[in-house]
């Protein structure tokens, strides 16, 4: 299996449609890859919290449609970043704003939304996203011809838990979009490769370059292997990263060394 990584760099001179044709002509470059993916927030920078509500889109704005029509020109799975969702107002009247969302979408190779999720972890102690934004509820799995891919954004990756979930539902590789941090960089590779080694998949994990908001972006996207090893990992510049990996090696290590089989807790009811 061919992945590419799309290691976009925000530039904050750079207008947001710009961005936009600019990612999908990447996108459509990659026709030699099964699946594609893009960072967190690349539209308007995962730190520019003050732009959030502004640039806010429904599901299918005009970066869905962008998104669904370069993963049907390139014919590749595309795990299209995240956007900010403007969700539909409760309401329903008119003048009332919807919550906003931090949400992913994932395109098959026709250009149809295979599935969206809504980050489930904010980040920000009580400032930026996390009173900005409203918090997902559901993991989410996408069932590719190849492997079986969990869903996770960036500050999830700090909550073992969720991937369990996701192992749980049937994922065998782990992709995470992010707009990380450079001065936290050495916790992305590391929280990165346990991901991968606790539950015996791949992680794919696609960060952003450039400048959020006067925050340096780590770069660094890395693909790490079920025993936790790198495969690839880019520099902190702009950069496609791409690797071909084998999805069969996830049952096999799962197999040979069968650590899940032993898990305990989260598996059962506790008694009194």
């Amino acid at each position: 299996m061919r992945a590419s990584l799309l290691q976009i760099a925000v530039d904050e001179d750079e207008s947001v449609e710009a961005r936009r044709l600019r990612a999908a002509a990447l996108v459509r470059e990659q026709a030699a890859a099964d699946l594609v993916v893009l960072p967190e927030l690349w539209t308007t920078g995962a730190f520019a919290y003050e732009r959030f509500a502004d640039e806010a889109e429904p599901l299918n704005g005009p970066t869905f449609e962008a998104m669904a029509k370069a993963a049907r020109d390139a014919g590749v799975w595309l795990h299209a970043g995240s956007i900010p969702e403007r969700a539909p107002a409760a309401t329903g009247s008119a003048g009332d704003e919807g919550p906003l969302y931090n949400t992913s979408l994932v395109f098959s190779p026709s250009g149809e939304l295979a599935a969206a999720y809504r980050k489930i972890h904010r980040f920000g102690f009580d400032k930026g996203e996390a009173v900005l934004m409203s918090a997902g509820e559901d993991p989410v799995t996408v069932r590719l011809p190849e492997t079986t891919v969990g869903v996770a954004t960036c500050y999830d990756l700090r909550f073992p838990e969720l991937f369990r979930a996701l192992v749980d539902a049937g994922a065998e590789t782990l992709v995470l979009s992010a707009g990380w941090p450079e001065r936290r960089r050495a916790h992305w590779t590391l929280l990165a490769r346990a991901r991968a080694v606790e539950n015996q998949a791949f992680v794919l994990a696609c960060g952003t370059a450039g400048t959020h908001a006067g925050v340096v972006q780590a770069g660094h996207s890395v693909v790490v292997d079920p025993w936790g090893e790198v495969l690839a990992e880019a520099g902190p510049g702009e950069e496609v990263l791409t690797v071909e990996f084998d999805p069969a090696a996830v049952p096999t290590t799962r197999e040979l060394f069968p650590a899940l089989k032993d898990r305990v807790l989260g598996l059962r009811t506790p008694t009194r």
